[in-house]
């Protein structure tokens, strides 16, 4: 792919793309993008983990909390998973399904990689109940619960800086045959205004990144969701918290062979790049979509109030390598403080209920 890079950004009219369009072409990409590739990606073998890769316990927690909540607000048995991965979350989310419900779920897939497709269709029965769909104006109007994991940390942003003052895009250019950044006074109207609207000022020499996508992609949920919940499940800060000086540097990185890489100008199209998602502007938008804030909650406190601890097997076992050793394992991974799950957050938002 580096040699395509190459060849793109110098034929852009000033031989510089933004790192938003950079990491557009090296995850999404039809044919170089990591995202598309047959590569694996999540679990031992690929770049990262998720926490629904950890167990089948994540995916079956949420279906006894979606359970409850669509009992209580007389909501449609329905959800729609935005880029669901693997689908063992979906797996796990259904095979609980059928132990607590009669009536099935109704079950949509929105996934842009076609290796994912390919795995889901191999994981999952896909049948009436059970579809992967292309767009959410497929299934517009809907009326249940739209659910996402690490979905908006994958969205390419652009970088600025704040230098004396002066507001600077950071883009990608090449010298001597190598990607290197290139600084230039920040020109771009959108992302002027998506400071504005969410209210963040940078300290001098701060680095952040703009996620536009984020807009866009709630006023999407929005219009597709006629009356139901939406739960967003990634990492982040609240602008209070990009403020901090350890977040002087920004949060943009990748993931390789499950090491973390500081530059992802490195491997271009062979890691996962991500970045922290901004929840202020996230909640502040869907608010003025109808998407009406209900919560925040840290993953572990959220399993918590979900009442994960119900399925926590205390029976001893004395072989580790039992069933019940490791789902209690799993659960315990969990919800430790300091695990995996701190790291995470759990925002529900509502509309119509």
């Amino acid at each position: 792919m580096i040699n395509y890079l190459k060849d793109y950004i110098l034929k852009s009219p000033s031989q510089k793309i933004t790192y938003a369009d950079y990491i557009m072409q090296t995850l999404y990409h039809s044919q170089y993008g990591y995202y598309m590739n047959d590569k694996r990606k999540i679990g031992r073998e690929g770049d990262f983990i998720t926490t629904s890769n950890i167990s089948d316990i994540y995916g079956r927690s949420i279906a006894k909390w979606f359970y409850r909540k669509a009992i209580e607000l007389n909501l449609p048995f329905s959800i729609c998973e935005i880029g669901a991965g693997t689908g063992r979350f979906a797996k796990a989310f259904i095979d609980e399904w059928k132990t607590i419900s009669a009536e099935p779920i109704q079950y949509y897939i929105l996934e842009e990689s076609p290796y994912h497709r390919k795995l889901q269709q191999e994981e999952l029965i896909l049948d009436e109940n059970t579809k992967q769909i292309s767009c959410l104006e497929e299934i517009t109007p809907f009326e249940g619960l739209i659910f996402s994991n690490e979905l908006f940390d994958a969205f390419p942003v652009h970088v600025i800086e704040n230098q004396d003052g002066q507001l600077l895009e950071v883009m990608v250019a090449v010298k001597d045959d190598m990607l290197i950044e290139s600084i230039v006074p920040l020109k771009n109207e959108e992302i002027k205004s998506f400071l504005e609207r969410s209210g963040l000022k940078l300290n001098d020499q701060q680095r952040i990144e703009i996620p536009l996508q984020l807009e866009s992609m709630m006023t999407s949920m929005a219009n597709t969701l006629q009356r139901g919940l939406v739960l967003t499940v990634d990492y982040g800060y609240t602008n209070e918290e990009w403020m901090e000086p350890s977040r002087r540097n920004g949060s943009l990185r990748g993931y390789y062979k499950h090491q973390q890489m500081n530059n992802i100008l490195e491997h271009p199209g062979e890691m996962d790049i991500t970045s922290h998602v901004h929840f202020d502007a996230l909640i502040k938008k869907g608010n003025q979509l109808g998407l009406m804030y209900v919560h925040k909650w840290r993953q572990d406190e959220f399993l918590l109030a979900a009442g994960i601890l119900e399925e926590l097997q205390e029976n001893y076992d004395p072989n580790p390598f039992s069933a019940i050793s490791k789902r209690n394992r799993a659960i315990r991974s969990l919800i430790i403080p300091g695990g995996m799950s701190s790291f995470f957050h759990v925002i529900l938002q509502q509309k119509g209920v």
